[in-house]
Formats: C-alpha cells, structure tokens, sequence
C-alpha cells in the first residue's frame, strides 16, 4: 500500500457554494460533510483522518461510514492500515462548503486509489427514491445492470468509469420499489452477478456498486449498497 491516492485532486460537479444566517447577522459558513466507503478488496482494516481528526477506525471492506461533518477549504486526509502509525494515503484535497462527497478506496492493495465523488442529496420526489451504480470490481468487463424481466437502469458501465465521465456520478429517479436486480456482461448479456430484493424506499438515495474480484474465493464478484440519508 504505497501509492497515493490517485485521482483525489479531481473534484467533479462543483456545487453552488451555499450560506446561511444567525439571529446576528452573522453569516456562518456551512460544513462540507464526507462519508468513506472501504472498497479495496485485499486490503486491511484501515483508519482515516481528517486534519489529524479521526474520522473512522477499523473500516474493513465493504464498510462505509456516516458523513462526517468537515470545516470546507484545504483538507489533509491520512489514511493508515490499523494499528500502523504509516499513512499510505496523505493528500491535501478541496472540500467545497455545503458539499457532500463519497471517497471510495478501490483498487487490490498493491495500486490501492480513491475514487472521489460529489452526492446530490437533493429529496427525492413523492414516492421516487434516487440510485446510482458504480463499477469498482477491479479486472470485471464492463456491465449493464437493469430489472429482471424489466428495463436497464444503468448501461454499458466500466471500471470507475464515473471519475472520467462525472455525469454518471449522479443519481437516477426511481418509483419506490422492490427490485430484482441483474449484472449482466455488456457485450454479450451474460449475466454475472443477480441482486434480489433490492428495497428502494421513497425518499431515500442510495449508491449500488460492484465489488470483489472475479473467480475469487475470498472476495468474489458481489455488490453493495449504501444508503445516504
């Protein structure tokens, strides 16, 4: 685990700055709030700090953490296999005020990196729920994920493909639901992956993503999901 974080300086999708008021007129900066999601299918148990603050112990894979609650501008974030004093990861990145980022560490630990992205946490309309997948099975083609016996939801989706194309880091409106959910090859349609009972409640936003390593024993090909508020 000695590579940086790539990609980290790349913050796509820049909200609008927002503010807010006190009983004095005194205008208070609002937070930008972060939430860390341990994606990284053969490394430790990590901690993570912001500014010398702990933000999360022990996260192991497939573990995400609440949002954290961070003052915006210039933020060091360290991260360290558990137990280690040894920051394998140690950047200095841009949290925008009022701006609600995912950092996802993805990659086998040897090329271990970061996928960042911004999350709209705008309410869904009455009885839609929000849902976006991402692709973070290192070595997996790309793949279209849809509804059993029903439409594609998200096409033709390639590794970490939403960090070069940041469009696709946004959510889609969909009716309150419970869904069979199938990952299928996007050349060919062979399916790889089925995601039964995926409960879609209205008013909520979730995040699906692929994880593990195909044909592996310990961490094989699954999927994940996050829910944001």
């Amino acid at each position: 685990m000695k590579k940086l974080l790539s990609g980290f300086f790349v913050m796509a999708a820049l909200a609008n700055l927002a503010s807010c008021t006190d009983n004095n007129n005194t205008t208070l900066t609002p937070n930008a709030q972060v939430k860390v999601v341990h994606a990284s299918p053969d490394a430790p148990n990590v901690d993570v700090t912001a500014n010398g603050n702990s933000v999360v112990n022990n996260l192991a894979f497939r573990g995400s953490t609440p949002y954290a609650q961070l003052a915006p501008g210039q933020v060091n974030i360290q991260v360290r296999p558990t137990g280690s004093t040894t920051a394998v990861i140690n950047a200095t990145v841009p949290l925008l005020a009022g701006t609600s980022y995912s950092v996802f560490a993805i990659n086998p630990v040897a090329s271990i990196g970061a996928a960042v992205t911004v999350d709209d946490l705008a309410t869904p309309a009455q009885g839609r729920a929000h849902v976006r997948f991402f692709h973070f099975s290192p070595g997996a083609p790309a793949v279209t994920v849809g509804v059993v016996n029903g439409p594609d939801l998200f096409t033709n989706r390639s590794f970490n493909d939403q960090n070069s194309t940041t469009s696709l880091q946004a959510f889609t409106p969909v009716n309150a639901g419970t869904y069979n959910l199938a990952v299928r090859l996007a050349s060919g349609g062979t399916v790889v992956l089925n995601v039964p009972n995926v409960n879609l409640e209205a008013g909520k936003i979730y995040t699906v993503y692929a994880r593990g390593i195909v044909g592996n024993a310990t961490t094989p090909l699954g999927a994940d999901i996050i829910v944001h508020n």
